[in-house]
């Protein structure tokens, strides 16, 4: 019996070997040939790249037909140039340019010479296809955008690039990828796979028919459709809110991560990155300098966090055991530090302060004496700076997310190196740089961090990644996305801290954006903004910035505003909040005297200001 198994074992291992031998020598050599084969002609046909839904299944983005015209330019013949670009609507210099393109990628594959062709011009040119040898007509599918908003969170597609084709040889030149938002981060899921044709060419270089009876050719599979987490209401009204405002919405539900609004602002209509006009469009975005429409203001506008950080100050305090919840100072106004005397004013307004009115009314001094105390635990203070660090960057901070977006910053949350570094002759200490205490100093953040780190106070010392995927057709999402995140404060300690945040509503610095039968904590903030004009550092009007979740005892939504030279955090950036989770939880707003304050306000003045001649105030 071992016998005849040892036999059957080698004939066996012998059948696979030779099956794998011709595979490799003759079937598959035979398939890599026809890459190369300048007898047969390939024609790619293009998949239906997959449609995008909102949170709702509403549709957001699906396809409508195009016609490219490819050429292959060695077998391009003499042709009357001038008809040729009449029947384009080009002239010779753009038609000489497209063919050299063409020559550089290659003179015997096609390329894409004309990209867009209208249905009225593909049914007048194909009639005259004939006249123009080694041109032909391609069919496929642009994007068909069925809204106008979201334009950041959905991204566009557009040619790809040498990087592209270096980087995939699935790509093609003239081929379509996603660049930007949704687009380019699930583009392997969208594109789904070309399909190919091809086609035996006689010696005088005409197709004669199907190369082997179309044995090798492949039909194409379609992409998938995605869901996003994207709210398409509650998205277009944050882009109602923010009209004549330069900053970022960005709204998470806390229980899950999911990204229920990701504004930037101003915006622009997602279809005018789509069809010819596309590049044309895209420069004039681009070159907006004063507005940058482009730039993310939700991803990667990084700025000071100003007061909400001093909510991460407390925990981080409370953590280390330097304070307690009950702990009172005095506040006179300012809070004197140094050996020098120096001072940090505060406009809490002054008096005893706890931790809950110290967060309810903002006070710098409280603060100051938290971090002071926190940092200087130990008598080393880039030792305790950081422990600081580590637990400032236990909520998401200083870091990329890990998110799913196609674009981000990491930030900056300084440790004992940083300061270590920064002042290598200095012996610095915790009044060195006080500043951070309130959110100023060396802290950068971006809006997505801040409402990520307003979902973890919300949910008491967790968070899910923020991701903006709900679902892709026939797969899974990322199951990194379904962990929670854990950051290093104990749960206990967020009480006294959302409490606080409840008191910002209900008699703190935010009372005047209480919201009708819904508990909201919240807080405040104020970033101060410098740029360079001829050289010199010159203050422009404060950033507006709040962050908030509701309700308290349940929440359901966490989102930050940043609104760009707004001025103090409740004046804009606080009334924006409220405004978005009244719509969100009630789906409707009734605080409509509120709206029409923001909807009428318009900070353009604001950002004209470096450009129109009038005196700043100036900062050596």
């Amino acid at each position: 019996m071992r016998k005849y198994l040892l036999i059957l074992l080698v004939i066996g291992s012998g059948i696979s070997f030779i099956g794998r031998l011709f595979f490799l020598q003759v079937w598959d050599s035979e398939i890599n040939s026809l890459e190369n084969d300048n007898a047969i002609r390939k024609i790619y046909q293009y998949p239906k790249r997959g449609y995008i839904y909102d949170r709702h299944d509403k549709l957001l983005v699906a396809n409508q037909p195009t016609y490219d015209l490819m050429v292959v330019p060695r077998e391009v013949g003499a042709l009357d140039t001038l008809l040729f670009c009449n029947l384009l609507k080009i002239d010779k210099a753009n038609f000489l340019k497209s063919f050299e393109r063409a020559k550089r990628y290659s003179p015997r594959l096609p390329s894409l010479f004309l990209a867009h062709i209208s249905k009225k011009d593909y049914a007048f040119l194909s009639e005259k296809m004939r006249k123009f040898k080694g041109f032909y007509i391609r069919k496929r599918a642009i994007r068909d955008y069925q809204t106008e908003i979201g334009a950041n969170v959905l991204g566009y597609i557009a040619e790809v690039n040498p990087d592209n084709l270096y980087k995939d040889d699935y790509y093609k030149f003239g081929d379509l990828i996603g660049k930007l938002g949704v687009e380019k981060s699930y583009e392997k899921e969208l594109r789904g796979i070309k399909g190919v044709k091809y086609i035996q060419k006689d010696i005088y270089n005409r197709d004669i028919g199907p190369y082997k009876e179309q044995k090798f050719d492949t039909l194409p599979i379609p992409g998938k459709d995605i869901k996003i987490t994207i709210d398409a209401e509650l998205q277009a009204y944050g882009e109602k809110l923010m009209k004549n405002k330069i900053g970022g919405i960005v709204a998470i539900e806390p229980n899950t991560g999911e990204l229920l609004s990701l504004v930037s602002a101003p915006s622009y209509n997602p279809g005018l990155l789509a069809g010819r006009a596309r590049s044309k469009n895209y420069m004039k975005l681009y070159q907006d300098s004063i507005h940058r429409p482009l730039f993310d203001k939700a991803l990667i506008r990084m700025h000071a966090p100003g007061s909400p950080f001093k909510t991460l100050v407390a925990l981080t305090a409370l953590q280390e055991e330097v304070i307690t919840e009950k702990e009172v100072i005095y506040c006179d106004g300012n809070y004197t530090y140094g050996k020098r005397r120096r001072t940090m004013k505060c406009h809490c307004g002054g008096g005893y302060r706890n931790l809950n009115t110290a967060i309810g009314n903002s006070c710098n001094s409280y603060f100051a004496m938290a971090f002071r105390k926190t940092v200087g635990k130990y008598k080393n203070s880039s030792q305790s700076m950081d422990l600081w660090s580590a637990h400032i960057k236990s909520f998401g901070l200083g870091n990329f997310l890990g998110n799913d977006l196609s674009v981000g910053k990491k930030g900056n949350v300084p440790d004992g190196q940083f300061y270590d570094d920064w002042y290598p002759d200095f012996r610095w200490g915790p009044t060195t740089i006080l500043s951070n205490a309130i959110g100023q100093g060396e802290i950068l953040v971006t809006p997505i961090q801040l409402a990520n780190m307003t979902a973890a106070i919300a949910n008491k010392g967790h968070y899910y990644t923020p991701h903006i995927i709900k679902s892709i057709e026939g797969d899974s999402i990322n199951q990194d996305f379904i962990r929670k995140k854990q950051t290093s404060i104990d749960p206990t300690y967020f009480d006294p801290i959302i409490k606080g945040m409840y008191k910002v509503y209900t008699n703190g610095t935010a009372s005047f954006l209480k919201v009708p039968d819904i508990d909201i904590c919240g807080k405040t903030g104020t970033a101060e903004n410098f740029t360079k004009i001829n050289g010199v550092k010159t203050q422009l009007t404060d950033h507006s910035i709040f962050i908030a979740f509701a309700p308290k005892d349940d929440p359901k939504i966490a989102i930050s505003v940043l609104v760009e030279n707004g001025y103090y955090g409740a004046r804009w950036a606080g009334r924006i909040s409220s405004l978005m989770i009244e719509k969100y939880l009630k789906g409707e707003v009734t605080l409509k005297k509120m709206e029409q304050i923001v909807l009428n306000k318009s900070l353009e003045d604001e950002y004209l200001k470096p450009y129109s001649g009038k005196p700043f105030k100036i900062n050596q």
